[in-house]
C-alpha cells in the first residue's frame, strides 16, 4: 500500500527544495549532502539568503536614514527563499500586496485621526487606534480578495502604518522601493539556483 505524503513528510517537503540541490551541483557542492542533512543545506539556503537580501536593505536603511528595513520584510523574504514558486511569493503578489496594505494602512491612518496622537509603540491604547488598526487589516484583506493578490505579509505592513509606526508619507514610498528592491535580488537569486521563478506572475 503507497504511504501518503502526509505520513512521510521529511521526503515530501524536501521536494520543495531540489533547487536547492541543483543550485549545489551547478556550484559543485554536491558533497555537502554526503556530510549533512539535506535539511540542514536547505535551512542554510534560506539562512544565507535571508541574510544578504536583508542584511543589504539594513545597510541602506542605515546609510540613508530611512526605513529601508521594517518587520514585514522579513516573513516576504522568507516566503522568496522557502517557497519561492509559490503564488504569494510571485513578484507581483509581494509588490502590489504591499501597495495595498500601504495606502489601506495610511488611509486608516488618516481618517481615524491618529495623526493628531503622539507616534511610535502604542504605549496607550485609544479608540481612534483600535479603529485605525481594524479598519487596515479588514481593507487590506478585502481588497487582495478582489484583485487577487495574496500576500500575508502585507497585513503586517498595513498594520506598522496605521499604528503610526512608520506613517509620513514620503516613508511609504521608500518602504514600497524597500519591497521592489528585495522582490529584484529574490528574482536574481532564485533564477541563478535554476528556478523558473517568474518576472511577474507564474502562469499555469
Amino acid at each position: 500500500m503507497k504511504k501518503d505524503e502526509s505520513q512521510n513528510p521529511p521526503s515530501a517537503a524536501l521536494r520543495r527544495a531540489e533547487h536547492v540541490f541543483r543550485l549545489l551541483e551547478r556550484l559543485k557542492l554536491s558533497w555537502l549532502l554526503a556530510h549533512l542533512p539535506p535539511t540542514a543545506v536547505w535551512a542554510s539556503y534560506v539562512f544565507v539568503n535571508s541574510f544578504a537580501t536583508i542584511g543589504l536593505l539594513a545597510l541602506l536603511a542605515f546609510l540613508t536614514h530611512n526605513p529601508f528595513v521594517f518587520p514585514s520584510l522579513g516573513p516576504t523574504a522568507y516566503l522568496f527563499f522557502f517557497t519561492p514558486l509559490a503564488e504569494t511569493a510571485s513578484p507581483r503578489n509581494a509588490i502590489l500586496g504591499h501597495a495595498i496594505a500601504l495606502c489601506c494602512g495610511f488611509a486608516a491612518f488618516s481618517v481615524t485621526g491618529m495623526s493628531h496622537l503622539p507616534p511610535g509603540l502604542p504605549v496607550e491604547i485609544y479608540w481612534p487606534r483600535v479603529l485605525s488598526a481594524a479598519l487596515s487589516l479588514s481593507l487590506t484583506g478585502a481588497i487582495m480578495v478582489l484583485l487577487r493578490v495574496s500576500h500575508p505579509p502585507a497585513g503586517a505592513t498595513t498594520m506598522i502604518v496605521s499604528l503610526g509606526l512608520i506613517a509620513k508619507p514620503n516613508y511609504l514610498f521608500i518602504i514600497e522601493a524597500a519591497v521592489i528592491l528585495l522582490t529584484a535580488q529574490a528574482f536574481v537569486i532564485n533564477r541563478l539556483a535554476g528556478i523558473p521563478y517568474p518576472v511577474w506572475q507564474r502562469t499555469n
